[in-house]
């Protein structure tokens, strides 16, 4: 394992999720340029995506290429949890003429990044100063619910963790959440947090705070509930993206007490760097610090979101540096 940044030979990158993919090219972590983000739909599999981005490019000599995907990667085989891709690595291997290809867990991808990150790509939202040499940790709702952490090794080095956090069982916490898990129940049997914490989840919160209110719930998208709900035009929309930073705030301090990550709890994904002053005024950080006996203890952790536009690239190409012989 390297720790060092050195350029290589051109690689593809790539960020795939549950709705969009971002493809680049780099040879190094300051190298890194030709981004495009298509909508995975688009697309009926993986290989002609990354050959449709290649093919836009002139095919350049693009001979390895790093994905990071929002899936758990338990061998050859993946197929995603939140869109209907399913491919063989070393058959995407052959067929794209790669000498290597590593594909790799969306969110231990961003762990990565979070080293090579700019302070003025940091938002911060409360807590006090980072402890130098303990882990951080990384989770944001998206399509799904990602989750990982950066552990440090006794040689300086930083250890990603391959984590499905998003799948631990949702816990309500007042009358409005136990009302959210018994709806959940209901429906869906196992209640995970990204059930909630999601985009989806979003949703299926204003679904249910219109039912109980004897309103009819509009077809809204994730992006229509919190455009109403920063904006104070619709009361539900504002109550669903309440709870949902809420639960998000159970959600990290429950990652930061597990880890003791007092190097920093960082926030992703496709929702909360969107949400701008919101998200600071929200209910995410007293109930990050709701924790009992270890309240002072969540207090003095701090908690950044993450505003660079395309963080997971930039672990994907620090991925290089630190696995360089894989």
């Amino acid at each position: 394992m390297s720790t060092g940044k050195h350029k290589h030979s051109l690689h593809l990158i790539a960020d795939i999720g549950g709705t969009h993919a971002r493809f680049a090219l780099c040879t190094s972590v300051d190298s890194i340029e030709k981004i495009s983000v298509m909508a995975v739909a688009d697309f009926p599999s993986i290989e002609l995506a990354i050959a449709h981005y290649l093919r836009g490019l002139g095919n350049p000599p693009v001979r390895h290429g790093v994905i990071g995907i929002a899936n758990p990667i338990l061998g050859d085989h993946v197929k995603m949890t939140n869109f209907p891709w399913e491919f063989s690595i070393e058959a995407t291997r052959r067929a794209l003429g790669f000498d290597r290809l590593r594909v790799v867990n969306d969110f231990t991808i961003l762990a990565l990044a979070l080293p090579q990150l700019a302070p003025d790509k940091l938002r911060a939202i409360g807590g006090g100063q980072a402890v130098p040499g303990t882990p951080l940790g990384v989770l944001g709702p998206g399509t799904g619910l990602g989750v990982s952490a950066l552990i440090p090794s006794a040689k300086g080095a930083w250890l990603p963790l391959a984590a499905e956090g998003g799948h631990v069982n949702f816990a309500p916490s007042d009358e409005l959440e136990l009302m959210l898990w018994q709806e959940a129940h209901e429906e869906f049997g196992h209640v995970s947090m990204e059930r909630l914490v999601s985009g989806s989840g979003l949703q299926f919160i204003y679904r249910k705070l219109c039912r109980r209110a004897g309103v009819q719930a509009q077809d809204y998208a994730p992006a229509d509930i919190s455009r109403r709900a920063m904006a104070n035009s619709c009361a539900h929309c504002r109550e669903a993206l309440d709870a949902f930073c809420a639960i998000l705030g159970t959600a990290a301090s429950d990652l930061a007490v597990t880890l003791g990550a007092r190097g920093g709890i960082y926030v992703g994904g496709g929702i909360i760097p969107k949400l701008g002053d919101y998200f600071a005024a929200s209910p995410f950080r007293a109930r990050f610090n709701d924790k009992g006996r270890f309240s002072d203890y969540l207090a003095a952790i701090p908690v950044f979101v993450i505003m660079d536009d395309n963080p997971a690239l930039l672990g994907a190409a620090a991925y290089l540096d630190t696995y360089p012989d894989e």
